[in-house]
Formats: structure tokens, C-alpha cells, sequence
């Protein structure tokens, strides 16, 4: 075996993942099914096997929805109405991403950072489509060659909630700081989108028996930790450490990183990336 290194933002994706590209999993969903069922989805996968669920019609994707569809829906209609009396193609982001093999990684970014979405699809060997999501990419941070550290990384504005902050207050702070998850403010607790999703879903049963839920008070929301720890690790140490978390969030200091984060500390010059090829 021969050890090939490479740079990293101008390989394709095919050479930053040549055996495991097509490997994870694309969560999707037929057009005009209920909102319900897909918010039972995104409940259920966000952030973990997926970013997004594909809509498709007869076999072609027409869309996406992810977390921010289902946020921005709420804030105009909160409501089991959203659930119960709309279909997924009414609230879908059309057009989404499908990419090849031979796009390059950075490429694959500026599309991301144009949509404000870290989600695309590429039609695999069996004649479906895999997805290409954040926490993919982290296999990628994983094997990456750097000496940059946690410490290297950009700092981000810490934004936080109160407990007795309302859903709407707390979703439209989500939009306005361009952020999906917000710290409880001195903890390490936080809530996002797929949390209040999941609440949603699994505890009030799709909003059939809340009156408004925008005026719901965010202490009713089973809070997640994001995890805490003590060391400068490497873009790859810390890409393997969030690459095994079911839902990856790592506070450091005063560095808050998820799985974007590292997608875009791929992007600096002088990263290479081992391959091993025969």
C-alpha cells in the first residue's frame, strides 16, 4: 500500500472518501405525504444518520427539509394544523443538492455556504441516492494532515436562553444569530432544532392539545449537554471524538464546535489528506 498525500479543498469527494462515499444513509420521503410524518423523521435522525430528508417524486428528489424549514413554518403557522393539514411539498426547500463524485471538496462547500445547508445527495451503485451531510465530512477531519487545534479555529458569539425564554423567542434567536443550537445560559446545556422538533413530536402530540405554542416557555424542553472538554485537540483528534457522538457538540474553553466547523477549517490552506491506495 502506498500512502498518497493530497490537498485537501481541491480533491474530489471521491478521493477524500474512496470506500465509504455512498455508505450513509438518505432519509427520504414521497411527495405529498403529511408534514407530521416527516417531522417524525427529522425527530428521529437530525444530525445523526442525516441533515435532511429528501422528497422524491416517482424516483427524481425535488426537495429537501431539514430543521429550518420545519422552525420557519412554525414561527407562521404554530399549529397541529402544520402537521395535519400540509403536505411535504409545501414546505420543501426545492432544488436540492445532487452532486458527483468528482465534485471537489471545495466546491462541495461554496454550495453549502450559498444554501445555508450542509446536506447534499449523490445517486449510488444501487441506483438510489446516499447523503452527504456535516458529520460525514468529519470522516474526512479524520484522516486530514494539520497542526491546527481547536485553539486555531474562528471563536463564535456565545448565544444563550433563559428558561422561561419563549419557543418564538428562542426560534427567531436561531435565524437572527444563524445558529442551530443555543446554550442555557451559565451551563453546558442547549437546545436546537431538533430537540424542539422532537418535543414537539414525542410530547405534544404534533400540537393537537397546545393552544399557541410560540408562548410556550422553553423550561418544559428536556435539554441536551454538550460535552465538555479539557484538552487542544487536533482537527482530527476532534473529528474522530465528534465522528462517535450520536449528536456532536464539543465546548472547549471559549470554542463552541460542531460538525461545520470543521468543514470549514478543511477549507485552509496547507491541510493535505492521507490516502492509502494501492
Amino acid at each position: 500500500m502506498a500512502c498518497l498525500e493530497m490537498s485537501l479543498p481541491n480533491s474530489t469527494v471521491k478521493e477524500l472518501l474512496p470506500q465509504t462515499l455512498t455508505y450513509s444513509l438518505c432519509i427520504h420521503i414521497e411527495k405529498g405525504k403529511e408534514v407530521w410524518v416527516v417531522a417524525g423523521m427529522l425527530a428521529q435522525y437530525l444530525e445523526s444518520a442525516t441533515d435532511s430528508v429528501l422528497v422524491m417524486d416517482e424516483g427524481k428528489p425535488i426537495g429537501t427539509i431539514g430543521g429550518k424549514e420545519i422552525m420557519e413554518n412554525l414561527l407562521k403557522n404554530p399549529t397541529s394544523s402544520l402537521f395535519y393539514g400540509s403536505k411535504v411539498e409545501d414546505i420543501m426547500e426545492p432544488n436540492p443538492l445532487v452532486i458527483t463524485k468528482d465534485t471537489r471538496y471545495l466546491d462541495l462547500m461554496d454550495f453549502w455556504k450559498k444554501r445555508g445547508r450542509a446536506f447534499a445527495v449523490i445517486k449510488n451503485e444501487w441506483g438510489h441516492y446516499s447523503a452527504i451531510s456535516a458529520k460525514k465530512i468529519l470522516e474526512i477531519g479524520m484522516h486530514c494532515k494539520t497542526n491546527l487545534s481547536i485553539s486555531d479555529l474562528p471563536k463564535k458569539p456565545m448565544i444563550t436562553f433563559k428558561k422561561d425564554d419563549s419557543m418564538e423567542s428562542i426560534i427567531k434567536s436561531m435565524f437572527e444569530n444563524k445558529t442551530r443550537k443555543i446554550l442555557l445560559e451559565n451551563s453546558n446545556k442547549y437546545i436546537n432544532d431538533r430537540i424542539i422538533i422532537e418535543t414537539i413530536t414525542e410530547k405534544m402530540g404534533y400540537l393537537k392539545e397546545v393552544d399557541y405554542f410560540l408562548n410556550i416557555l422553553a423550561n418544559i424542553v428536556e435539554l441536551e449537554e454538550a460535552r465538555i472538554i479539557y484538552d487542544d485537540l487536533k482537527i482530527n483528534e476532534i473529528s474522530a471524538m465528534m465522528y462517535d457522538m450520536e449528536h456532536p457538540y464539543v465546548i472547549y474553553k471559549d470554542w463552541m464546535v460542531t460538525p461545520w466547523d470543521i468543514c470549514t477549517a478543511l477549507l485552509e490552506d496547507g491541510i493535505q489528506f492521507r490516502c492509502d491506495k494501492k
